[in-house]
């Protein structure tokens, strides 16, 4: 299986490099980016058939709560990714996620301007939220 995500890609944050904090993952939460990646992400890449710009993947406390994250955050574990697809509406691609039969927890259209989407191995809701 070719992969076009990386777990740096899901690792990586401004917030954390600007405040000098270690965003390093445990492994229960590489486990859960593993899982997204492979059952998720590629996926919904492959569906898109679109680059996806990774804004937001694995938080760990500290930054979570410097960019106004909630304590229940799947970011925290590694289940959830915010992106942006490239050349693509936030609305298509959500119809495109949404009307597929790809597997995930949440689809959440984050007011317009990005896509939160979560996996959560064996208990995906495949709820659908607008903010």
């Amino acid at each position: 299986m070719n992969l076009n995500f990386k777990m740096s890609e899901l690792i990586y944050s401004e917030t954390a490099i600007e405040n000098n904090i270690n965003n390093m993952p445990d492994i229960n939460s590489l486990d859960n980016m593993l899982d997204l990646i492979v059952f998720c992400l590629q996926p919904v890449r492959n569906l898109l058939n679109v680059p996806m710009i990774i804004t937001s993947g694995f938080r760990c406390k500290k930054v979570n709560e410097l960019v106004g994250g909630v304590d229940t955050s799947q970011h925290l574990t590694g289940q959830a990714v915010d992106f942006i697809p490239n050349e693509m509406s936030i609305e298509n691609a959500i119809f495109k996620i949404q009307t597929s039969n790809i597997e995930y927890d949440q689809l959440i259209n984050e007011y317009d301007r990005w896509v939160h989407i979560s996996y959560n191995k064996g208990k995906n809701r495949r709820q659908n939220l607008k903010y």
